[in-house]
């Protein structure tokens, strides 16, 4: 009898000990959509809703292994890459999954929502040479477009040039995010190599819960693929369920800062095929 399986999506990513972001976030995203979810941790944080105190990278090694055991056993088809401290890791991530051909999104976590700088140069310039070549979307936001492109962005126009530029980093597409954009309205910019260009445009949210917003995309996003939908698709599901997730989201407290999104506001069984 042949067996049904889950569509599963591995996380390499930071663990976040207040549960808003990085794999916490990633794995509730899995869940939320109906995908069985893995992880590789890359870095053990203390945070909360108020800020990083603390930042402990995983020795390459260990991150090697997790990744391994996964990737032997339990058969993803999709990997969301996150938080990955230091040069020396990222290389070891990117000789490692080059063996395998599973799309890879990437959201460069590069500068938590706090302002806190969780990377140096030296590892963005390994990021953009040897793990960006190798992805099918990679996800900054303006703040980290700005650092992995050397230029300012402070326009939608400014936005178009930048996703060019970073499209041409090697990697398949870009999906921009204009969150940080001062305008009443909220911009993302999608460019695929193959010429495909898309503004994404929404009414902005008011709220203070927020934190983890972007790891939840690109989850979102790895998720709907594992689910079988092409690229551009999945990009507008995982857009609308973190918009929904906000906006469940905003009349909730949890913590005295920048609070988590309502991952869970309409969970979907675990899909079997």
């Amino acid at each position: 009898m042949t067996m049904l399986q889950y569509p599963t999506v591995l996380s390499i990513a930071g663990s976040d000990s207040g549960g808003g972001a990085g794999i916490q976030a990633d794995l509730k995203t899995f869940s939320a959509l109906g995908c069985f979810g893995t992880s590789a941790i890359t870095a053990i944080t203390a945070q909360n809703t108020c800020g990083v105190s603390a930042v402990h990278a995983v020795p390459a090694a260990i991150v090697q292994a997790q990744i391994a055991a996964v990737l032997d056993d339990m058969q993803p088809t999709a990997i969301k890459i996150g938080m990955v401290p230091g040069a020396g890791l990222v290389e070891t991530i990117a000789s490692q999954l080059q063996q395998y051909n599973l799309p890879l999104i990437i959201d460069p976590v590069l500068v938590a929502s706090s302002g806190h700088h969780l990377t140096n140069d030296n590892t963005v310039s390994i990021l953009k040479n040897r793990l960006f070549p190798l992805a099918e979307l990679i996800t900054p936001n303006l703040d980290e477009a700005e650092l992995i492109t050397g230029t300012s962005i402070l326009s939608l126009e400014a936005m178009k040039k930048g996703a060019r530029l970073l499209l041409e980093t090697g990697c398949r597409a870009v999906l921009l995010k204009g969150g940080h954009l001062k305008s009443h309205r909220l911009y993302d910019v999608y460019l695929h190599q193959n010429g495909h260009e898309e503004v994404f445009e929404s009414e902005a949210i008011l709220s203070g819960n927020t934190h983890g917003t972007g790891c939840t995309l690109s989850s979102a996003i790895a998720a709907y693929i594992a689910l079988g939908n092409e690229l551009p698709l999945a990009v507008r599901k995982a857009r609308e369920y973190v918009y929904q997730a906000i906006d469940q989201g905003k009349d909730v407290k949890t913590g005295q800062g920048n609070g988590p999104l309502n991952h869970f506001f309409a969970p979907l069984p675990m899909h079997k095929r």
